[in-house]
């Protein structure tokens, strides 16, 4: 658990509603997205064993933009602490096999590169402003207020295939321990 970004208790769990059954053994669509870090990545040519997390919204301390009732969305609540627990599991999923880690959220490149910088991320974020990967691998979404977000997920892609869906999350916290210990538990 993040104790910079404790979670509140209470928080409702997400259950299984099947909206992610569909991904486990897709090949990856030829989509690019923008990095953090300004490069163009094309998901079906991400490297061996990469971990991608999909997240809905990032907080930012400076700017109020979490719509009324979020804590109320199964799920929804704990992007920042998730991002916090990829980071402190960093090193141990490259020593696993993990070639590459990304945040993914709908958010606009410069909010997520503000996110990387201000949590001081190892691994870059991309950013999928267009919908273009959520409408091509039709990822689950929820609305809330009027607009639309992802559902929090996780996708293993090994040689441009989703080898395995950790869907849904829940606690968004503890949820890189998790995906480690998939990791050392399925070595390639």
């Amino acid at each position: 658990m993040s104790k910079d970004f404790p979670l509140p208790d209470g928080l409702p769990v997400p259950e299984d509603d099947g909206a992610a059954d569909h991904l486990q053994g897709l090949m990856m669509c030829d989509v690019s997205l923008t990095a953090t870090n300004d490069t163009i990545v094309n998901l079906q040519e991400l490297p061996h064993r990469t971990v991608l997390y999909v997240y809905p919204l990032t907080g930012r301390p400076d700017k109020d933009i979490i719509p009324d009732g979020w804590e109320d969305v199964p799920g929804a609540r704990g992007c920042t602490p998730e991002s916090r627990g990829f980071q402190s599991r960093y090193e141990e999923l490259r020593g696993s096999g993990i070639r590459r880690v990304f945040g993914l959220s709908t958010q606009s490149i410069e909010y997520q590169r503000e996110v990387r910088d201000r949590l001081h991320l190892p691994f870059e974020m991309l950013s999928d402003a267009e919908w273009e990967l959520t409408d091509e691998l039709d990822l689950p979404t929820f609305s809330i207020e009027g607009d639309e977000y992802l559902k929090r997920l996780t996708l293993i892609v090994s040689e441009g295939r989703i080898e395995h869906v950790f869907y849904p999350i829940f606690p968004p916290d503890e949820h890189a321990n998790e995906v480690l210990e998939w990791i050392r538990n399925n070595p390639r």
